[in-house]
């Protein structure tokens, strides 16, 4: 059977590849997108478990390129939740009229490169193959749940879900024994979500986490009126941030008295956002002293809301600093812990052994019989969505046994000696954790967009980095990293929950703003440490 032939094949559907499909196609090239899923959305069609919402505000969290397609959707809160996202990203793709170019139910399994045609060869898991000139991958940074971990999960006599494969017509979990394995971000959103109303609920906690309350207003059609206005405003401010966000780091530690800065922090806790994680103090990132002092102002607001010595140990971080791990957004989290029908186990030091038909059986021999698990236990960040096809580029080299030994890219936009594979959201970019995912994911498409149409205007066939350039990137991308906190940190922002994986930061940490003209720069350069033919 003869391929499909195409001029560029997205992988994904999510923000980035709606986004990608609209701007290829504004070209007029042949170009298509494929999912797994089976409608739009990305991580908002994967992640509707109970509590699923934005942590950035809805308004920063658009598309910036057409103001009538940002005044067209109206959010009905500050942070929305996941019914609400996945119907807006369905505005996206019926006013842009995309689902037409869009392939679902349908996973890519392989894509290699033919050196003879200077092409890929991609095939589905239906056995289509399709023959495309650019690949590009828009899979999305947390899409490769890590949700087999545990011996006997099969066994399981109840009922396991992963949060990021939660079922579409949902579960049944009112007066069950429910047991959650995880607190990150998502467990934290599951946990204060269903504790009311399950018969019994169990929280294996390894790490502590710290955590913010959500200040989440519903927006009045005055308030809506109010952020629309501000279009203009952020579009030509939220690339130059530095995470992406509105706000920015204005003020340094050491400008401000003791009680300069405590009124700040108080001031920024207050407004219920990530503001004090991403504009607070830059040298929070940095500086060993300003760390302790803000990690310790976050402690003791957690603290005052616990009633149990007990609960501070498990609950409350002190051996990591604040704002080197993820920080959450929470409701009533730490509060939870006080019902009587919620229990907390530390799996720190007695980790959980098996899973058995009966529930959760701790190494020491303790079993907590369940009716269902929920499995809040993350991802393989970055990489995992493409090590888990089967990419292989010049000479048959394999992405996944590459990145199995280094994880490199070149500004995560490529990778050397994977030509004409673009990427978006993958290690050493901004979109990789550290940014409002559609700031960094637009710049990103916009970049890849106006490289193929450079290349089209200019009669060439093709663009791969060169070693050299690679090499410079990752140096100064580690450059940075090892000078800031993060990278002292087992996270996953640094692959620690992946057994095996290298030790990198995933994200670049020098700037949204920074990236961005770093990007622009080499572009501007003649696509300086990339080589066009």
């Amino acid at each position: 059977m003869a391929a499909n032939k195409l001029d560029a094949l997205i992988i994904g559907a999510g923000v980035a590849g709606l986004y990608q499909l609209h701007m290829l196609r504004e070209q007029g090239l042949a170009v298509r997108a494929y999912d797994t899923a089976s409608d739009v959305g990305g991580t908002w069609y994967w992640n509707r478990y109970p509590g699923a919402r934005f942590d950035s505000e809805a308004y920063i969290y658009q598309y910036l390129f057409d103001e009538d397609l940002y005044r067209g959707w109206s959010w009905s809160e500050r942070f929305p939740a996941q019914p609400e996202i996945e119907r807006w990203l369905h505005y996206v793709a019926d006013t842009l009229d995309l689902r037409r170019d869009i392939q679902f139910n349908t996973t890519i399994v392989s894509a290699h490169f033919d050196e003879n045609t200077d092409r890929w060869t991609v095939t589905t898991g239906d056995g289509e193959v399709i023959d495309t000139q650019f690949l590009i991958t828009c899979c999305g940074m947390l899409s490769a749940p890590m949700a087999d971990l545990f011996p006997g999960q099969s066994e399981f006599s109840g009922e396991i879900f992963h949060t990021a494969r939660w079922p579409k017509e949902g579960a049944e979990l009112a007066g069950k024994r429910v047991g959650v394995i995880g607190n990150g971000a998502t467990g934290i959103q599951v946990i204060q979500t269903i504790a009311g109303e399950v018969g019994d609920l169990t929280v294996f906690i390894r790490t502590p986490q710290y955590a913010i309350p959500m200040s989440n207003p519903t927006y009045s059609e005055q308030d809506v009126e109010a952020y629309k206005a501000r279009f203009s405003e952020l579009r030509d401010t939220l690339p130059h941030t530095f995470t992406g966000f509105e706000y920015d780091f204005e003020e340094e530690w050491s400008a401000l008295t003791a009680e300069q800065r405590t009124e700040r922090l108080e001031r920024i806790y207050n407004e219920g956002s990530l503001r004090l994680w991403l504009a607070s103090f830059g040298e929070l990132f940095s500086d060993q002293q300003v760390s302790d002092e803000v990690s310790e102002f976050v402690r003791e607001k957690m603290r005052a809301r616990l009633d149990d010595p007990e609960l501070f140990e498990l609950l409350v971080p002190t051996d990591y600093g604040f704002g080197t791990h993820r920080v959450p957004l929470e409701t009533n989290y730490l509060e939870v812990y006080h019902r009587e029908n919620v229990h907390a186990v530390s799996v720190r030091n007695n980790p959980i052994a098996r899973i058995v038909p009966e529930g959760i059986l701790l190494e020491d021999g303790t079993l907590y019989e369940l009716d269902v698990i929920v499995m809040a236990t993350g991802f393989d960040a970055g990489t995992g969505a493409l090590t888990r096809i089967d990419i292989r580029g010049r000479g048959g080299r394999s992405l996944t046994e590459d990145w199995s030994r280094d994880i490199r890219t070149t500004m995560g936009l490529m990778v050397e000696g994977y030509p004409n594979m673009l990427t978006t959201a993958v290690p050493l970019a901004p979109s990789a954790a550290l940014c409002n995912m559609t700031t960094c994911l637009q710049q990103q498409t916009e970049w890849i967009a106006a490289c193929i149409q450079h290349m089209n205007s200019n009669g060439l066939g093709i663009i791969e980095p060169t070693i050299a350039g690679q090499d410079a990137w990752v140096n100064h991308h580690d450059e940075i990293a090892n000078a800031t906190l993060v990278s002292k940190t087992n996270s996953w922002y640094m692959g620690s929950n992946v057994p095996g994986k290298p030790r990198r930061l995933l994200s670049y940490i020098g700037g949204v703003g920074a990236y961005r003209d770093a990007t622009l720069k080499a572009a501007a350069n003649g696509y300086e440490g990339f080589v066009l033919r």
